[in-house]
């Protein structure tokens, strides 16, 4: 094993040659369990604390030194919306951002291969690829490191489930023999890198407790098998897959045609990481990921998270000592306000302020009442308007939303221009993972099971975008990144006042006129 000194390795890291990254943000015959979030707008630019989805991501790979250019792959249509993204991601982060559109549903691997002129333009050393629909705290520069001390085709992220949760996923045969810790002192954080041994996306039986994030670090020389796997399909002609369906020869599965496959050569290793990490396959996983963002601001960007002020909306936190992993590893242990230690032995104002810090994100536009109280874990989006008395709590409320006096709204999503009338109450129940298993994760499951709707977050319909089919006059508004946003009358959802409105999805151009329990209202 070669040691490094504090220097050298310092200054291997700093070498800033050129990176790229893809997102993979599939398309719209993709994530029929997010619906109806991702009816009006598409899944990867849904409201997540506050922003974009894959904002996450594009931070993420901004704050990488040597980050050149950063490239969205999937099958949406370029709209208006995803455009005005663009080009908001490009003037903020000062990196192009652009998006390529696939002629037909590639796959995983499949917009790797066939936009693979346009990511090896330049001569990246390697670039990262991460799938949209996955929350986590990307540890792209403890992975490049590894990469840089230990060169490989493929880096993988991985994390640890519980044995039943983990079929739900690619699972990972680590090989216990090759393993390589960083010196955690140098600012790299936990580093554990194994070679793979086997590789078995969503197995019937056990395989292995470690998982597939969906987050990877490739060499130019991964596509290489990619390449393989094309030429391959081309001789065989028309494949089918384990679903019944036809796929044609640059259709290539990451998961299952590379990684299965390459699985014990030595090719691929895997980065386990323990911070943050869920997939957004649902709504309610999105209400979670909301959560594990919120609380990570306290870290990365505490100027999002409302503060408590005179006069303004009373903020409701939690203990801190449920975020351990927001706080940074000793030694030397931090006194900072979002660690427990500073909880035990801080001034008196440091303890009082640290309770009041609720994880809420409220958008500069909106209009929040002076005794409305809102946290923990709550976004509130543009435009919105929270009357006095209001109840927020686990839960997003998108733009153009009205909360009338005295409501309350919790574990749900209210959608864009829904208005909730005085003393109603909305509310949902939460599938969080067990907080007695360190290792479990959120379950994303579908909407009906044996015949009978699941209990599960409350959703208020999404308005319509654009103007298309609208009988009213619109009001338009800035929407994500200044996206046009109708508003009509007749898009919108409006709940009456002192109803319940429990376990339910309304969609849009619904007028309630009684209480709902448990039912989907179309």
């Amino acid at each position: 094993m070669q040691y490094w000194s504090h220097k050298s390795w310092i200054r291997e890291v700093a070498i800033a040659v050129m990176l790229k990254a893809v997102i993979l943000i599939g398309g719209p015959q993709k994530g029929t369990r997010f619906r109806p979030l991702s009816f009006e707008v598409p899944k990867p630019l849904f409201p997540v604390a506050g922003v974009p989805m894959i904002q996450h991501h594009i931070e993420a790979c901004a704050q990488v030194p040597g980050m050149q250019e950063i490239l969205l792959i999937g099958f949406y249509q370029p709209d208006e919306a995803l455009t005005r993204f663009l080009e908001a991601a490009q003037q903020e982060f000062n990196l192009p951002v652009r998006y390529l559109q696939e002629f037909a549903p590639l796959g995983t691997g499949g917009g790797l291969y066939h936009f693979r002129d346009q990511i090896l333009a330049g001569g990246p050393e390697a670039f990262f690829v991460l799938n949209a629909d996955v929350c986590s705290d990307f540890p792209l520069s403890a992975m490049l490191a590894a990469h840089r001390h230990q060169p490989h085709p493929f880096l993988l992220l991985g994390t640890t489930a519980n044995r039943t949760q983990s079929l739900n996923y690619g699972c990972i045969v680590e090989n216990p023999q090759t393993h390589e810790r960083m010196l955690e002192r140098y600012g790299v954080g936990p580093n554990l890198v194994k070679q793979v041994l086997h590789y078995v996306e969503k197995p019937s039986t056990f395989v292995s407790d470690i998982i597939n994030c969906g987050i990877y670090l490739f060499s130019p020389e991964a596509l290489k098998p990619l390449r393989d796997v094309f030429q391959r399909n081309q001789q065989n002609g028309q494949l089918e897959d384990s679903s019944g369906l036809w796929r044609g020869a640059g259709t290539i599965r990451l998961e299952q045609d590379v990684f299965s496959a390459l699985a014990g050569q030595g090719q691929i290793y895997v980065h386990l990481n323990d911070g943050i990490w869920s997939q957004i396959k649902s709504a309610g996983s999105a209400l979670y990921a909301s959560r594990l963002y919120l609380g990570q601001y306290q870290l990365t960007h505490p100027e999002r998270l409302a503060k408590h002020s005179p006069g303004g909306p009373r903020i409701r936190g939690t203990h801190p000592a449920t975020i351990p992993k927001l706080c940074p590893p000793p030694p030397p242990p931090p006194r900072s306000l979002l660690c427990p230690q500073s909880f035990d032995s801080g001034p008196q104002t440091q303890r009082s302020s640290l309770l009041l810090l609720g994880n809420v994100y409220i958008h500069p536009t909106a209009k929040v009442a002076s005794s409305a109280v809102l946290g923990p874990n709550v976004s509130i989006g543009e435009g919105v308007t929270v009357g006095e008395g209001v109840r927020l709590r686990e839960s997003i409320v998108l733009h153009g939303a009205t909360l009338q006096e005295h409501t309350c709204v919790l574990h749900s999503i209210v959608g864009w221009g829904s208005t909730v009338g005085r003393w109603a109450r909305v509310e949902g129940t939460p599938n969080d993972p067990n907080p007695n298993d360190p290792r479990a994760h959120m379950d994303s499951e579908s909407l009906f099971k044996d015949g009978k709707l699941l209990p599960a977050i409350t959703i208020l319909g999404m308005a319509s975008q654009g103007t298309q089919g609208c009988e009213k006059p619109p009001q338009v508004m800035g929407g994500l990144y200044g996206e046009n946003l109708c508003l009509c009358e007749g898009c919108r959802v409006r709940i009456p006042a002192e109803v319940l409105i429990l376990n339910s999805i309304v969609l849009p151009h619904k007028e309630l006129s009684r209480s709902f329990t448990n039912q989907i209202i179309l």
